[in-house]
C-alpha cells in the first residue's frame, strides 16, 4: 500500500489554468500536464534560453500536455516561464501486473478492500490505482491497508492539493447527479463542490498512464464501486487477446432493495436492477503493450484503437456506495427494481451477505384470454357536462361498456340530478368528487382514490379512465369491445391513442350527436402539440399495478413487470420503457388500426364558452381560453370511421330516451346549457373570445397546426403573424418563436 500525491498548483492565468503534475520517465524524457482550459499555444514551441526544449505539445481533453527531453523551466508565449519539478514516474509498481484505475470519492474503506478482495479472488486482479478526489486520503488509506495486508495486492493511493471535479457542478454523491432517481424537478440542486462533482480534469487518463500504468499487464478503468460481473472470460485476460488490445466495459446500475437501519451499504446488498434501464455505463479495459503507448487514454476511449464489439465485458455500478446515505427509492423509482437472481447469488455466494429481500407479489387470478376478462367498467369525473352525458353513455354501452363510475362537483346544469337518475334506474354509479379546494390532490385524482375502494371498479374485468368527451373507436369487426378483446389474445393492457377532434367550424350549439357534427380532425401523425398523442388505457384488472392512473394504471409492480402484455392501437407490444409512467404515444409507439380514442375536447364554438367558464378538471387554476383551442381544436382532415356506430348509439340513446324522467332531465341540461351560453355572450370578455374563435382567422390556423413548433402552443397563437394565415405556404412549412417570444418564421 503506497501513497503518491499530484503536483497540482493554481497558475490562475487566462488559458493557463493550473499545473496537474511533473514526471519524470525512466529513458529521462519529463512530462509536464496542466489542467482544463489550458491550452498548447500558450507555450513557445521552440522553447527559449534557460528552457526545457518542448518535444511535444498535445491538447489532451481541452488540456495540455508538454513533453521535453529533460527538467526545465517552461517557456511561455508571453515571455515568463513556468517552473516545474518533476518527480520520477514509476511504472514498475504495475509492471505486468492486472490493474484496475479508477476513482474514489466518499466510498468507505470497508466497501473499497470488499472489492477489491473480490476482484483479487474471482477475477485476478493484482494491483490498484485509486485516485481519492477527497481530502481524506491519508487516512483513508491508512484503513484501507489494515483490511486489504491478507491480500497479495499492490494498491496506489494518490491524492490532489487540488479539486479535479467541475467547479460549478454538485457533488456526483447526491441523488441529482444519480441519473435514474426520480422526483429530480422537485428537488433543490445541490451546491458546487468540486471535490465531489463531475471530473473535470480528464486529462489524468492520459498522464497517469505514464506515470504509472504504461508496463501494466492489462488495465481496467473501473471506479471503487464497480464490480466485474461474476460470470464470463477473464477481462483482463480479454484485453491481451483483444485485435487492438482494448476492450469495451459495459456496465448498468444495481441498487438494494432496502437498506438496514444500522451499518452502511455492502456490495452485498445490491440485489436489484432496473427492469427498464436504458443507459448503461461505458468503461474501457486495454492492454497497454498491445494498443501502443502512443495511443492516447481518454475517459470513454483509447485513440485509435477501437474496441472489438465481441469483445464486451459487463460490470455492475453499485449505486448506494456511489451516494450515500440514500435508500434505494432515492436513486431509482422503486416501481423499476426487480430483484435479479443472478445479484442475489453474488450476494450470498460471493460477498456472504444477507441481504434485505424484495417482497413477492402475484396476480388476480384471471382467465388468460382478454375475451374472458370480465365487465367493463369506466370510472370518470365530470362538472356541467349534463347535455352530453347520454350520448356518451349511450354509445359507450352500445359497444359493450357495462359499468360507468361518474364523480361530479359543483354542478349547476342538472348534471347531478341527471346522473343520480340514472343511478336509480341501475345505469351508473354516481357519487360525489371527494376533491377539497386547495387541497393537496387534484378532482381527478381524488376522484380515482376514492374508486380504487367502490366495488364497480374493485370488481371490474376490464378498466379505463376517461372523460365524457372522449369515444373508444374501435375498428375492428363490428365494432365492439368484444371484437377488440377478441384480437388482442391474452393481452392484458391496451393504449388508446387520442387523435384530436376540431369544431368543424360549427358555432352554435345544437342538441344533436356530437359524432355526427365533428368529423374534422388532426392529422394521425402529429407530435405536436405535445397533448396531440396522448392516450388512455384499457387494462387488466388483475393487480399488477397498484392504483388507477389518468391515463393508464400507476404503481407497477415491479416483480411482475415481465406479465404486462401492453399493446398500442394497432395490436403492437409497447416498449417496457413505458410501464412505469409513460402517458403520450410516440413515432415508435403510436397506433389507430384497430382502436384510438376520438377525443372532442372542444366541440362546438358557443359550448366551449361554457368549458371555459366551467374550469379545467385537473388544472383548475388554469385558463382555457384562445390557447386551449388553439392547441386543441384540430380541423385539417376528416375522418368518419366511428360513424358506422352511430346506428347502435341511435338505438341505445332512444332507448334511454323513451323514459319520461330521463327525457326531462336531458332537457333540462340542454336548455341550462343554452342559457349559460346566452348569459356568457351578454359580457364582453366572451363576446370577444366568441368572435376570435369564430373567425376567418382562427378558422385558419385550427387547419395549419402542422406547420408550428411547440414553442408556439406554448405561447399561444397572438405570436403568429397576423397574416400567415393568408400567405400561400409551401409544404414543408415550419413557424416557431424563441424563448422570448420573438417570431422565427
Amino acid at each position: 500500500m503506497l501513497c503518491r500525491s499530484l503536483g497540482a498548483r493554481d497558475l490562475g492565468q487566462d488559458g493557463l489554468t493550473r499545473l496537474l503534475d511533473c514526471i519524470q520517465l525512466p529513458e529521462g524524457k519529463v512530462i509536464t500536464t496542466f489542467g482544463t482550459g489550458t491550452h498548447p499555444a500558450a507555450f513557445l514551441p521552440d522553447g527559449a534560453a534557460g528552457c526545457a526544449m518542448p518535444l511535444e505539445l498535445r491538447e489532451v481533453s481541452e488540456a495540455a500536455l508538454v513533453v521535453t527531453a529533460g527538467p526545465g523551466a517552461l517557456a511561455l508565449t508571453t515571455g515568463g516561464r513556468i517552473e516545474a519539478n518533476p518527480v520520477p514516474a514509476e511504472p514498475g509498481l504495475f509492471a505486468g501486473l492486472n490493474t484496475i484505475f479508477g476513482f474514489r470519492l466518499d466510498e468507505t474503506p470497508e466497501q473499497v478492500a470488499e472489492g477489491l478482495r473480490y476482484h483479487a479472488l474471482h477475477h485476478g486482479l493484482q494491483a490498484a490505482l485509486i485516485v481519492c478526489r477527497t481530502s481524506d486520503a491519508a487516512d483513508f488509506a491508512c484503513a484501507l491497508r489494515r483490511r486489504v495486508a491478507d491480500l497479495a495486492l499492490t494498491v496506489v493511493v494518490l491524492d490532489s492539493p487540488l479539486p479535479l471535479g467541475k467547479p460549478d457542478q454538485g457533488p456526483m454523491t447526491h441523488p441529482w447527479h444519480a441519473p435514474d432517481a426520480p422526483g429530480k424537478d422537485r428537488m433543490e440542486p445541490p451546491p458546487p463542490d468540486p471535490w465531489r462533482s463531475d471530473l473535470a480534469e480528464q486529462i489524468l487518463f492520459e498522464h497517469l498512464k505514464w506515470r504509472f500504468l504504461s508496463q501494466a499487464r492489462a488495465v481496467l478503468t473501473l471506479d471503487v464501486c464497480d464490480l466485474l460481473a461474476p460470470d464470463g472470460p477473464n477481462a483482463f485476460d480479454r484485453c491481451l487477446t483483444a485485435r487492438h488490445g482494448v476492450i469495451l466495459l459495459a456496465g448498468r446500475r444495481i441498487y438494494p432493495w432496502r437498506l438496514r437501519a444500522q451499518g452502511e451499504a455492502r456490495f452485498g446488498d445490491h440485489i436489484c436492477r432496473q427492469f427498464d434501464a436504458r443507459r448503461g455505463i461505458a468503461r474501457w479495459g486495454v492492454a497497454p503493450a498491445r494498443a501502443g503507448l502512443q495511443n492516447t487514454w481518454r475517459m470513454v476511449r483509447v485513440a485509435y484503437a477501437k474496441p472489438d464489439p465481441a469483445e464486451v465485458v459487463p460490470f455492475l455500478r453499485a449505486m448506494a456506495l456511489r451516494v450515500p446515505g440514500r435508500q434505494p427509492g432515492e436513486l431509482a423509482p422503486k416501481t423499476s427494481l426487480i430483484e435479479d437472481p443472478a445479484l442475489l447469488a453474488l450476494s450470498e455466494q460471493m460477498f456472504h451477505h444477507k441481504p434485505v429481500r424484495a417482497p413477492a407479489s402475484a396476480p388476480r387470478a384471471a382467465p388468460r384470454p382478454a375475451s374472458l376478462g370480465g365487465r367493463t367498467a369506466i370510472v370518470t369525473t365530470m362538472k356541467n357536462e349534463g347535455p352530453f352525458i347520454l350520448e356518451w353513455i349511450a354509445y359507450h354501452r352500445a359497444i359493450g361498456v357495462d359499468d360507468f363510475l361518474i364523480y361530479t362537483n359543483d354542478c349547476t346544469d342538472g348534471t347531478d340530478t341527471m346522473l343520480d337518475l340514472l343511478q336509480e334506474k341501475g345505469l351508473c354509479q354516481h357519487r360525489p368528487n371527494p376533491w377539497v379546494p386547495g387541497g393537496a390532490l387534484k378532482p381527478q385524482h381524488a376522484a380515482l382514490q376514492a374508486a380504487e375502494s367502490e366495488p364497480v371498479m374493485q370488481n371490474c374485468g376490464w378498466g379505463i379512465c376517461m372523460d365524457v368527451d372522449e369515444f373508444i373507436n374501435i375498428k375492428l369487426g363490428d365494432g365492439t369491445l368484444r371484437a377488440l378483446y377478441a384480437a388482442m389474445g391474452d393481452a392484458n393492457m391496451i393504449s388508446l391513442t387520442w387523435r384530436l377532434f376540431g369544431n368543424a367550424d360549427v358555432a352554435r350549439y345544437e342538441d344533436r350527436f356530437m359524432l355526427d357534427q365533428f368529423t374534422a380532425c388532426a392529422p394521425q401523425v402529429i407530435r405536436k402539440p405535445h397533448q396531440a398523442w396522448g392516450f388512455k388505457t384499457l387494462f387488466r384488472n388483475i393487480d399488477i399495478y397498484k392504483k388507477l392512473g389518468v391515463h393508464r394504471p400507476k404503481g407497477l409492480r415491479p416483480d411482475l413487470w415481465d406479465q404486462v402484455k401492453w399493446l398500442n392501437g394497432s395490436g403492437q407490444p409497447m416498449p417496457k420503457e413505458l410501464f412505469r409512467n409513460g402517458w403520450r404515444s410516440t413515432l415508435e409507439t403510436y397506433g389507430y388500426d384497430w382502436v384510438q380514442l376520438n377525443h372532442y375536447a372542444v366541440r362546438s364554438a358557443q359550448s366551449f364558452l361554457v368549458k371555459r367558464d366551467r374550469g379545467r378538471v385537473n388544472h383548475v387554476d388554469r385558463d382555457q381560453g384562445l390557447n386551449y383551442w388553439f392547441r386543441m381544436n384540430h380541423n385539417a382532415e376528416r375522418d368518419t370511421s366511428l360513424q358506422r356506430m352511430i346506428p347502435a348509439l341511435r338505438a341505445e340513446y332512444d332507448r334511454l330516451l323513451a323514459d319520461p324522467q330521463i327525457r326531462a332531465a336531458h332537457d333540462h341540461s340542454v336548455a341550462c346549457h343554452r342559457a349559460k351560453i346566452d348569459e356568457l355572450l351578454q359580457t364582453d370578455t366572451y363576446s370577444r373570445l366568441y368572435t376570435e374563435l369564430t373567425g376567418a382567422r382562427m378558422q385558419s390556423l385550427c387547419r395549419m397546426q402542422h406547420h408550428f413548433g411547440s414553442a408556439v402552443f406554448a405561447a399561444g397563437p397572438e405570436v403568429i403573424p397576423h397574416d400567415l394565415h393568408l400567405r400561400d405556404l409551401p409544404p414543408g412549412f415550419f413557424f416557431t418563436v424563441d424563448p422570448a417570444g420573438a417570431v422565427e418564421p
